[in-house]
Formats: structure tokens, sequence, C-alpha cells
């Protein structure tokens, strides 16, 4: 597995999109929820970095793929504090 995916024939981080992948798949209503938004959180926050092409996939998937209101809010929250560290 390559560590970037492209799309559009830009660079994303491969792991945060099958992460959102694997939390809309097989259960539920195909959204986001708070238990995926904690999982991919943990995915950005691993490097304790925030790269470019990490802010690029953050922002793809909250653009391509349907989250709850709650997982929603809390995590555009909870991003923006920790990225106002890095």
């Amino acid at each position: 597995m390559s560590y970037y995916k492209e799309i559009d024939g830009k660079k994303y981080d491969n792991a945060l999109l099958e992460a959102a992948d694997t939390a809309i798949k097989g259960r539920g209503d195909g959204r986001i929820s708070m238990e995926d938004a904690k999982d991919l959180l943990e995915k950005v926050k691993d490097g304790d970095s925030y790269t470019d092409i990490e802010k690029d996939t953050v922002a793809y998937i909250r653009d391509n793929y349907k989250w709850t209101e709650e997982a929603d809010s809390w995590f555009r929250t909870e991003i923006r504090k920790w990225a106002a560290t890095k």
C-alpha cells in the first residue's frame, strides 16, 4: 500500500482515506460517527505534525464524506485546537 493516494492529480494521505472508507462501510447509515471521528483524529495526530497533505486529506474527507452533526462539530473543533499547537 502506498503512503499517498492521488485523486484528480492531488496527493492525499492514503491511511486517512482508508480509515474514512472503513468508517462508512458496512454498518449504520454511511456517515462518519463520533467514534469514527475520534479514530480519524488519532490517525492525523500520530505523527505529531500536521502536514499539508494531511490538511488537504482532512479537507477532502470533510467535503466528500457524510458526517453525523455531532461528529462533524466535534472533529472541526478538535482538529482546530490541535492544529493551533503545531
